[in-house]
């Protein structure tokens, strides 16, 4: 690959970052959230800095021949203990078996990265190499222990991933399941990209010269391998809110023939907020149903209980069930109340016979939860009951002394 191929994911890496950054400082505590965090961050930082361009800079300016050898396998060593720790505090469980486990994997590659600093400054490096370090030193001593290390670390790693990811793979269904099998395939490229650098390794220890399976074909590997690996653990995530959103627009929608049957009674018709086009959905939600509240505020004077209590009954009758059974009554109450209301423009709460009447200060019980008013809008539009009493049929006619309370 060559510059771009590696600074293209690491420009995406440190974009999701930023867009991470702000929930990163407001939940700083929240160990999962963290280790998303850790995980994108040293997964732009490896691709960074294995980049050829990036590589000689780096060794110019600190003035040490390849010292970015070591700093992209301690990169790599962090990256890999990230993913580990990342898929313990996803799987969740006791919180101090989870902070325990997470403690050992970075205690372990801890130590790695030590060990590989320390075998760099022991061995001998004069002659830079930008692409194939592994295969040109593979044979100099501490050096070649180096290597072996890294690459070692990558491979328990990698074993131990699809090891976690399988097993849980068989306990969970849906988008988590699709995305730890994403994230098992992502690793099988990993162990892909250290196959092919353990035999190029392996030809130089020989005599052999496999140096193109290091230097081109397992730098490429290890691309796949870790962007299939970031759409698997952003798959379920990114399913989840698809599917929080589509069920909060949904929800805004099926309110619509409630609010719009409420509209010509409410105190605000007319004076609420317009919102933007990119306002979030459920904001757009909590302002359709206060103005619900609002115009069932102003109906309780004329809400008819015996009325419900009839359509109620007729709903059950027909082979509702009792919460259905109640969401049509309630359709069918609010739209009887609303003729009402607007039949009395004086607001002076009049009864069938046009005789002005004192409510009872009892309220009728009426959905108020959403599910409850969306089952209520759904009932105004598909309900042939509430059809019946919205076109005064004669087969729901108004209570000679009806029940009226606020």
């Amino acid at each position: 690959m060559d510059g771009a191929g590696y600074y293209v994911p690491a420009v995406a890496m440190a974009a999701v970052l930023a867009v991470k950054g702000p929930s990163l400082l407001r939940s700083w505590r929240d160990p999962l959230l963290r280790s998303v965090c850790w995980l994108v961050a040293l997964t732009g930082l490896v691709f960074f800095f294995a980049a050829p361009p990036t590589i000689g800079e780096v060794n110019d300016v600190v003035g040490v021949a390849n010292v970015s050898a070591p700093l992209v396998y301690c990169l790599l060593s962090a990256f890999s203990a990230a993913c580990l720790v990342l898929i313990v505090n996803w799987r969740g469980g006791p919180p101090e078996l989870t902070r325990r486990t997470s403690r050992r994997w970075i205690t372990g590659y801890g130590v790695v990265i030590v060990v590989l600093v320390v075998l760099f400054a022991l061995g001998d490096t004069p002659v830079e190499r930008l692409r194939d370090f592994d295969t040109y030193y593979a044979g100099e001593p501490f050096v070649r222990e180096m290597i072996v290390l890294y690459l070692g670390a990558l491979a328990v790693a990698g074993v131990a991933m699809n090891v976690m990811c399988g097993r849980w793979a068989l306990q969970v269904h849906g988008r988590l399941r699709a995305g730890l099998l994403i994230i098992v395939a992502g690793h099988v490229c990993n162990l892909a990209y250290l196959t092919a650098k353990f035999t190029a390794v392996v030809a130089r220890w020989n005599g052999g010269n496999l140096d193109h399976l290091s230097s081109y074909v397992a730098p490429w590997l290890a691309s796949v391998g870790a962007q299939i690996s970031a759409v698997g653990f952003c798959f379920p995530l990114a399913c989840q809110r698809a599917g929080d959103t589509w069920s909060t627009w949904s929800t805004y929608r099926r309110l619509g023939p409630l609010w719009r049957e409420l509209r010509p009674v409410s105190p605000h018709a007319g004076r609420t907020v317009r919102m933007s086009w990119w306002s979030p959905a459920g904001l757009r939600v909590t302002q359709r149903q206060s103005d619900i509240h609002d115009g069932m505020l102003c109906l309780y004077p004329y809400f008819d209980a015996g009325l419900r209590a009839r359509v109620r009954a007729a709903a059950l009758a027909a082979g509702a069930d009792p919460v259905q059974a109640a969401a049509e009554a309630d359709a069918a109450m609010v739209a009887a109340a609303v003729r009402a209301r607007a039949a009395d423009p004086e607001g002076r709460v009049l009864d069938s016979a046009g005789t002005a009447v004192s409510p009872d200060p009892r309220p009728v019980a009426v959905a108020e939860s959403p599910r409850d008013l969306v089952r209520m809008s759904l009932a105004l539009c598909r309900s042939p009951v509430v059809a019946a009493v919205r076109d005064r049929g004669a087969a729901w006619p108004r209570s000679d002394s009806p029940e009226r309370t606020r």
